[in-house]
């Protein structure tokens, strides 16, 4: 099996396993999306109960895995441990540093670490397919006007519009 595949395989278990070791019951955590579904069941594709806002206040009651059963005080559900932080998050800025509404961010912000260190990076792994899709990425994103990628993430409730 490829090293890189198993090297990768076992940092996702290991941080899997961080994020769940980081809530415990009767602990808080906040919600760190502009909206975080409040599902009925520990399930993906589970009935939202409900809608919470950004870093929403909430009780952790039960942790299974990676989900965990809050409640806000008049509601209870089920929410991914991913979408959750142990500190209340900023109210200005999402995690990452970045704007929380996808329409303040651009690509090249989502692209912030290929810098042309990593191109050369890439391409003296024999990763050059990866500058190359980048400049390909750059160059379609640069035909596009602004106003289409928010007609498009309207329409299809994408980022904040979900």
């Amino acid at each position: 099996m490829n090293t890189r595949l198993l090297f990768g395989a076992a940092l996702l278990l290991a941080s899997a396993a961080g994020i769940s070791a980081a809530f415990t019951a009767g602990r808080d955590a906040y919600t760190k999306r502009v909206q975080t579904a409040l599902l009925a069941e520990p399930k993906m594709l589970a009935q939202p109960v409900a809608q919470l806002p950004y870093a929403q206040k909430l009780r952790i009651e039960e942790v299974q895995g990676s989900w965990l059963r809050v409640s806000d005080g008049r509601r209870s559900g089920w929410i991914f441990a991913g979408n959750l932080s142990a500190e209340k998050p900023s109210s200005t800025k999402g995690l990452d540093g970045l704007p929380l509404a996808a329409s303040s961010t651009t690509a090249s912000t989502a692209a912030r670490p290929l810098t042309p260190t990593s191109t050369d990076y890439s391409q003296r792994r024999g990763l050059a397919d990866a500058a190359a899709d980048l400049q390909w990425l750059e160059q379609q994103h640069a035909l596009l006007p602004d106003h289409s990628v928010q007609d498009f993430l309207k329409s299809e409730k994408k980022g904040e519009f979900q």
